[in-house]
């Protein structure tokens, strides 16, 4: 089943950005002396980690009015290019894992559509916002199949999409001073369609995982009690005189 994740990012401004840039020898890169805005833009972004996909709109505004209609636009083609299910199996027969019951999904909820919701078809990543809840793209998504789960805003799943975000909007504006809010937008587009001409898929773990499980294993038992020490406990080491006494005493 797929799994995909939905977020805003932005707004950026039509200034000179931070970041690198190549310049001639002995010719710095200036700023302009004057402080002139060019407008803004954001980017509507939809991630699948498993392949690395971007589904991807730059945008002057994000309403709602903006955001729901490229929302059921894009999942509406991804829903299309999935395989067809089995027969029995699109009428609602039993599917593990595409029951909206094993998902706790509210029957409350399920019971406001007009026909009986189709079996799961792919998972989206929402943020935690009134505005992701409104009952006409809540419905819309149950009567196509699609669950929504809703995360805290930086939520685990929503820091994968906010980090290609990163990524776009650095290989897109590091550096460089666009005159307009289009050219923003011009410049975001063309970065999604060479970032999706070689995805990079985003797995679980990596360099972080790593140097927690060499911290793990840099543990040190304490006693055979089950207990656990950051660094090893140095042994009580006896002197020669103390060997000696206690030799003593033991003859004695």
């Amino acid at each position: 089943m797929p799994l995909w994740c939905q977020d805003e990012a932005g707004p950026y401004q039509a200034i000179p950005q931070p970041g690198a840039s190549w310049q001639p020898e002995g010719e710095p890169a200036r700023q302009p002396h004057e402080y002139l805005r060019g407008g803004t833009a954001k980017l509507l972004t939809l991630f699948r980690p498993a392949t690395g996909q971007v589904r991807a709109k730059p945008v002057e505004r994000a309403p709602n009015a903006v955001l729901h209609p490229w929302l059921q636009e894009e999942l509406g083609a991804i829903l299309a290019a999935l395989p067809p299910l089995p027969d029995g199996e699109a009428t609602g027969g039993a599917v593990p894992g595409m029951a909206w019951s094993e998902w706790g999904c509210d029957a409350a909820l399920l019971a406001r559509l007009a026909a009986p919701a189709p079996p799961i078809r792919l998972v989206l990543i929402w943020d935690n916002l009134a505005g992701h809840k409104s009952e006409g793209i809540v419905t819309w998504c149950l009567a196509h199949g699609i669950l929504l789960l809703y995360t805290p805003i930086g939520g685990s799943w929503l820091n994968m999409a906010e980090s290609v975000q990163r990524i776009l909007v650095r290989r897109a504006l590091a550096g460089q001073h666009p005159q307009s809010a289009e050219e923003v937008m011009e410049w975001l587009e063309a970065t999604v369609r060479g970032w999706n001409e070689a995805p990079t898929a985003f797995v679980w773990g990596g360099k972080r995982r790593e140097r927690r499980r060499r911290a793990w294993e840099r543990r040190h038992a304490a006693g055979g009690s089950g207990a656990y020490t950051r660094r090893p406990i140095p042994r009580h080491r006896r002197s020669p005189l103390d060997r000696a006494l206690n030799g003593y005493i033991h003859d004695k």
